[in-house]
């Protein structure tokens, strides 16, 4: 019986130790230290100026991932149908480029606002992209 005592004692004390090894190298880990990818955007508004009804323009918003983890855009879209995207679908690696495509197909005459919401792993998570311009006949 003291034998028993003994070995589940020991078991005890063990199983303290552990834990207490365990939650001093959890305690280690850095949180804030973590990897990250960041946008560093050439531009993130465009004005197309005046163009013409029926006549299709596209701009590309180009991004250099600064960084230390790939880049990942999760997905992009755009504020109404007449605005078609296009996006880099792999990631970006750290220091590397990507670019987003916004093309806006004008059906009438008038000034236009329109956005592009670009969602991805870096810290902010979203990005909005303007294009702006004047419809003309």
């Amino acid at each position: 019986m003291k034998k028993l005592t003994l070995i589940a004692l020991g078991m005890i004390c063990m199983t303290t130790v552990m834990a207490q090894v365990l939650v001093a190298n959890a305690k280690r880990i850095d949180p804030f230290n973590l990897a990250t990818a960041a946008f560093v955007w050439s531009q993130t508004t465009f004005d197309f100026g005046k163009i013409k009804v029926n006549n299709p323009v596209t701009n590309e918003f180009t991004f250099v991932n600064a960084g230390d983890a790939p880049l990942v855009i999760s997905g992009v879209k755009a504020s109404c149908g007449c605005t078609v995207t296009d996006f880099t679908k792999d990631p970006i690696e750290p220091g590397a480029k990507g670019f987003v495509k916004a093309t806006y197909n004008a059906a009438k005459v008038g000034a236009f606002t329109k956005t592009v919401t670009v969602n991805a792993n870096t810290e902010e998570g979203v990005v909005v992209l303007t294009i702006h311009g004047e419809v003309i006949e």
